[in-house]
């Protein structure tokens, strides 16, 4: 008999069976075995006609949950329960915090185990970790399993309540969430406050001193004793400065004729000031922290750091990287002051060990920051990492090792000279010593900023030293708009609210955007008018769910639910029912909105609203008594909306489309226009009357993606209309080959057979020999390349990424799974493309299987599957019920969980 070792991925697997004695088993449960329905597909059968179902919660039952296995995981489940057997121990080794936590609760109200259970937690997984979990296995802590599920409950009540109420009220498909909501209310305000903001200008004097032949910058700081006026003294609303308020205000005139008169007179060193002062190094990372710092420093989303992060956990490189902690243990204290000794000299080593305290009021995930693992941590290049695994670890390494080393030690000097009425003032800094300078300076989220190694060396001056300037220049500001959130400010906003947990910062961002709130543009978070519309309904419908507050008290409930202070049943039954729970609260605002009240912007003067409609945002305007609707584009910022845009789009709508040019042998208009499928190019006005006397519709072709409306030229929207090109005959029976564009893109065609084009290949440049290599390809088996590699699947060889002609795909050998919907190429993960490609190979075995056993009655091997299906699920629902029955009625909440636990292991096996 073995022990059975259960972890949530084959990467931490295969890490962990290295550090475990021969007769440990460990296996991969792939994340969660079940969850809510995620589909009313997944409903079971006898459940459907139940009006509860929907939610997946059954709220008069005491909010039971309806747990079902997914399609995807009876096979992992199946495979579980088999290794089970053969195990005189079961150890459940999933993440210490409170979804691993629930992972594992799962995993025994599924298996069933009739044999001894451990928890066993780690928050680094080394030899030395994993061996010293071993001994200190606990069990299963329900206090975070059920905060874990009053979490999800909670966002399940909230997500499917209020967007049915979105859908009719503002445009099908949106959605709303207890944090996305939150987090689209501040990014919808920024863009607000951009829509506000009025520029204004100021000018002022830069002049370049030279010193003991040495030359330096000085800015003009007051004239006549008054100190000049810099952005911060504008009014945002207005672009003027307050009356009242005693600064100097140039303009281009005023500061021109002071350079002409400061030029003429006598420089001088005022006053010299110096001073010495110490930088700390800042805490290790913790979840947000490092997030942060990775998107100023290596450019990655929040989403894209933890992903990284979790690839070098599971392969024993970092610490558990869900932390809000800053604690380092004694034995990485030790391990990284010996690296400073050995690295960077004694000199270098703090006096002390240097020891941080954890500022998060709510700290609940691990117990130690994020820091290179084991008692050696060896580096980025001695691990031989490369690509993003490499910047981030070694990012990670290098703020930790700092983390132990001597302070910096830095002069500031502030020389100030006088001419005339005028006062120049000049910064200086230099490194004295730079401490953990040498490991890690911190970036900054303004781009302009110095950083705090970064040296400006002035010359030694005295008071009274005369100064030659050998230039004055004028120089124009205009004050900017608050900046837009980055992922790295938004953690940090949503930090400062409590909005969330660091360990779901990364989900929140990728949801607001995959669901259509938020848009990427360069590193800039940009709402959507659709964020608009959506925070307007619920700021003036619901406006405790999309409060910053109301958001972080409930993060304080679970943390509460989490450390056993109070039950998670009572806070839904308050949130959810009665007459001002939200249930309510929906079903009357349904009566109550009025759609056409519901809009993304209300522009003033003009009376313009932006709505929402079915192929996306629209102005709607009211001219003398007709209304005119403008599509806008759909990557329009919502703050680029100014009035002067508006009145061009209306004059624009008016006027008709402007033809880009004429066609150079008919002469007709050549017309960029955007439809509901995409921009695309015309050939001539719309509406125009053929020989027959009706409307013939005039010549178009989409714009191929490596083509925008705002950059097309004339030519190349001419040979766009002029498609399909033909490329010469095929050498095998004299026929065109040709290249055009069609419904599902750019291709090339030969008697009847089309292959697509790459995403490499230019439909106006391909050439023949090109042509003919991807008219060789098999259909629909066109060579293409890896996107990128995701991982060694259990059973050896790669998983990769690939881009299809129907989207993307992941691939192990011969088998293809393409990706769901709600799933993107950035995000997907080995564990998730395991799951796919487990699923796909399912399916195929069972068809044969259904056929061969059932020849002559082709239909009961689906009967057979069916009832299947019908009976896992439904035994799901049993358990289920048993288990939230149990703690309702119970008295005290211990006994409660004891009965539950007692009950379930009399149930049948299920699912």
């Amino acid at each position: 008999m073995s022990k059975l070792v259960i972890v949530e991925s084959p990467t931490k697997a295969r890490t962990i069976r290295d550090f475990l004695p021969k007769d440990y088993q460990v296996e991969a449960s792939m994340g969660h075995i079940r969850d809510l329905p995620a589909s009313a597909a997944e409903i079971p059968p006898k459940l459907k006609g139940e009006e509860w179902a929907r939610l997946g919660v059954n709220v008069e039952q005491g909010f039971e949950p309806l747990y079902v296995i997914s399609r995807d995981k009876k096979k992992v489940v199946k495979e579980l329960s088999i290794a089970l057997q053969s195990a005189d121990e079961l150890i459940l080794a999933t993440d210490e915090d409170r979804e691993g936590e629930s992972i594992a609760w799962h995993l025994t109200q599924v298996l069933k185990p009739h044999i001894p259970i451990k928890r066993m937690v780690f928050h680094e997984i080394t030899r030395e970790a994993i061996q010293d979990a071993l001994k200190k296995c606990r069990t299963i802590d329900e206090d975070l399993v059920e905060a874990q599920e009053t979490r999800r409950i909670l966002d399940r009540l909230v997500g499917y309540t209020v967007s049915p109420l979105l859908w009719k009220k503002v445009a099908p498909g949106l959605s709303a969430g207890r944090v996305q909501s939150a987090a689209v209310r501040l990014l919808v305000q920024r863009e607000q406050d951009r829509r506000n903001f009025r520029s204004g200008s100021y000018w002022d004097l830069k002049a370049t001193i030279e010193a003991h032949a040495e030359q330096f910058a000085a800015q003009l700081v007051t004239l006549g004793g008054v100190r000049l006026a810099t952005g911060t003294d504008f009014d945002e609303s207005t672009g003027k400065i307050p009356k009242g308020k005693k600064v100097v205000l140039l303009d281009q005139k005023q500061a021109e004729d002071l350079r002409d008169r400061l030029l003429k007179s006598q420089w001088s060193v005022k006053d010299v000031n110096e001073r010495e002062q110490e930088r700390t190094p800042s805490p290790p990372f913790t979840t947000s922290t490092l997030q942060m710092e990775a998107n100023r420093k290596l450019g990655l989303s929040a989403r894209e750091t933890m992903q990284v992060a979790q690839r070098l956990y599971e392969r024993g490189y970092i610490t558990y990287m869900r932390t809000d902690s800053v604690h380092l243990s004694k034995q990485a204290l030790a391990t990284i002051r010996q690296c400073v000794s050995t690295k960077y000299g004694t000199d270098y080593l703090s006096p002390t060990p240097r020891q941080f305290r954890t500022k998060s009021k709510g700290a609940q995930e691990a117990h130690e920051a994020i820091r290179p693992a084991g008692q050696k941590m060896p580096t980025a290049e001695e691990l031989h990492l490369s690509g993003q695994e490499f910047r981030l670890y070694d990012l990670i390494w290098k703020r930790a090792i700092a983390t132990q080393m001597a302070n910096a030690r830095l002069k500031l000097s502030t020389v100030t000279t006088e001419v005339a009425d005028a006062e120049f003032r000049a910064s200086g800094k230099r490194v004295v010593f730079p401490g953990f300078f040498r490991a890690y300076v911190e970036g900054a989220d303004d781009p302009s900023a110095a950083l705090d190694d970064q040296e400006t060396i002035l010359p030694p001056l005295k008071q009274g030293e005369p100064v030659d300037c050998r230039a004055l220049d004028p120089t124009r500001h205009d004050t900017k708009p608050p900046a837009r959130y980055t992922d790295a400010t938004l953690v940090k906003e949503l930090e400062s609210n409590g909005i969330g947990r660091p360990s779901t910062y990364a989900t929140i961002i990728s949801t607001i955007q995959d669901r259509g709130y938020v848009v990427k543009q360069g590193n800039q978070l940009v709402p959507t008018f659709t964020a608009f519309a959506v925070n307007r309904l619920m700021e003036e419908h619901f406006p405790e769910l999309v409060d910053t507050q109301f958001t972080a008290r409930v993060e304080q409930v679970l943390d509460d639910i989490a450390s056993g202070g109070i039950e998670g049943v009572p806070y839904l039954k308050s949130f959810y029912l009665g007459e001002t729970g939200l249930d309510q609260q929906v079903k009357s605002k349904e009566q109550e909105i009025d759609p056409r009240e519901i809009h993304a912007l209300e522009v003033l003067p003009l009376s313009a609203r932006v709505r929402i409609g079915p192929y996306g945002p629209y102005l709607e305007y009211e001219n003398g008594g007709d209304l005119v609707r403008v599509s806008l584009p759909e990557a329009m910022p919502p703050g680029d909306l100014v009035d002067e845009e508006i009145q061009h789009l209306l004059r624009q709508k008016e006027e008709g489309p402007q033809p880009l040019g004429h066609h150079p042998k008919t002469g007709e208009p050549v017309f960029i226009l955007i439809g509901p499928y995409g921009p695309y190019a015309q050939l001539g006005e719309n509406g125009e009357s053929g020989a027959s006397g009706k409307k013939v519709k005039p010549p178009r072709v989409s714009l191929p993606k490596t083509l925008k409306p705002e950059t097309i030229t004339l030519d190349q929207a001419v040979a766009l209309l002029e498609l399909p090109r033909n490329l010469g005959p095929h050498p095998d029976d004299g026929k065109a080959v040709e290249a055009g564009i069609g419904r599902f893109g750019p291709f090339v065609r030969h008697d009847g057979e089309y292959r697509s084009l790459a995403k490499t290949d230019d439909v106006l440049k391909i050439n023949f020999a090109r042509a003919l290599e991807l008219l060789a390809q098999e259909k629909g088996r066109r060579k293409t390349e890896m996107i990128r590699e995701l991982g060694e699947h259990p059973e050896g060889g790669v998983v990769g990424l690939y881009e299809g002609r129907y989207g993307p795909y992941v691939k192990h050998g011969k088998v293809n799974a393409s990706l769901p919907k709600s799933l993107t190429a950035q995000d997907v993960t080995l564990e998730q493309a395991l799951a796919l490609l487990s699923e796909k190979q399912t399916k195929k075995p069972a068809a044969k299987k259904g056929a061969k056993m059932a020849e002559k009655t082709p239909k009961t091997a689906p009967k057979s599957g069916t009832k299947s299906g019908a009976k896992s699920t439904s035994k799901s629902t049993s358990k289920s019920t048993s288990k939230t029955a149990t703690k309702s009625t119970s008295k005290t909440k211990t006994a409660s969980k004891t009965t539950a636990k007692s009950s379930a292991k009399k149930t049948p096996a299920q699912d």
